[in-house]
């Protein structure tokens, strides 16, 4: 019996171990391309032409991170893709919250086909050129909100802030707020919001980090550089070579080389996403496995 139990713990012990070296190997594919980024962005121009930058820098030097600075294009893509960003995410949040709490509650007559026609949409649409086309006839190209609209309404958002309703916030409470008299739109904004912080924060994240990452919709309805997101300029910057790789005003006094402007470019635009994560990760996860896995 004894060395039953032993043979039994090692083996467990072994698969900890390999789940563990697993878990690391996807870390480091996750981490180590970023770090190497982040070396190449304050490493000198010889050592990266080199090819000598690997996790660590190698002749500290900031002025790619200068030029982008004193470079007008890049701040403003930058604080005009913050201000989308932040206006896309209240949208989307208020679009999702709209739709999911009445469909969460079974007062709601008829509540099945309105979640199946909002759900039809999570597997069929149009396509590229009737959305074009649409927003060619409603005025929209070249306009902010060509950016904003079509994305701010997620069925796979809702349909996990609809499960987080239906399990996370008892009836009772609702009818009890309905004996003493609330409506509908107090109990949402007295009870069931304050009780949906987590999952309100993971959404939150969830169409932040989706619009910030996105820049296909802006290569085909924008073609003002003033209303084009930082993302779409940097992948210009990174799908271009050679000397035509950064396009910087004359008052940006570049002196770094295309490769090392590119990494300090990605720097540049990642640093919103990693100073709002930090904020939300305790909800993170929570409203991802409250949402996503009961009911």
């Amino acid at each position: 019996m004894t060395s039953t139990t032993q043979i039994s713990k090692r083996r467990a012990g072994m698969a900890d171990w390999i789940i563990v070296i697993i878990l690391t190997a996807l870390c480091l594919t996750c981490v180590l391309p970023f770090v190497h980024v982040a070396a190449k962005s304050i490493s000198s121009n010889t050592a990266v032409m080199a090819k000598s930058v690997a996790l660590w820098p190698k002749g500290i030097n900031i002025d790619a991170y200068r030029s982008i600075f004193r470079d007008g294009q890049l701040t403003h893509a930058m604080i005009y893709s913050v201000w989308m960003t932040i206006l896309f995410t209240v949208i989307g949040l208020a679009l999702t919250i709209c739709a999911a709490y009445p469909l969460s509650r079974k007062r709601l007559r008829g509540r099945s086909l309105f979640a199946l026609l909002l759900m039809f949409t999570l597997y069929f649409s149009a396509g590229l050129i009737p959305e074009y086309l649409l927003l060619k006839q409603l005025g929209l190209l070249n306009t902010m909100w060509a950016l904003v609209l079509p994305l701010a309404f997620s069925p796979y958002n809702m349909l996990i802030m609809k499960t987080f309703f239906q399990s996370g916030i008892p009836d009772s409470l609702e009818e009890a707020a309905f004996l003493d008299g609330a409506s509908n739109l107090t109990i949402l904004t007295r009870i069931v919001l304050p009780l949906s912080k987590p999952i309100i924060a993971t959404l939150c994240l969830f169409y932040a980090v989706g619009r910030w990452n996105a820049y296909a919709d802006a290569k085909y309805y924008i073609t003002r550089k003033a209303l084009q997101p930082i993302q779409y300029l940097l992948s210009n910057m990174i799908l271009s070579s050679g000397s035509d790789a950064i396009s910087m005003s004359e008052s940006a006094a570049v002196v770094s080389t295309p490769e090392v402007l590119q990494a300090a470019a990605i720097m540049f635009a990642t640093v919103p996403i990693l100073v709002l994560y930090p904020f939300v990760q305790k909800y993170f996860v929570q409203g991802v496995m409250i949402g996503a896995v009961k009911g």
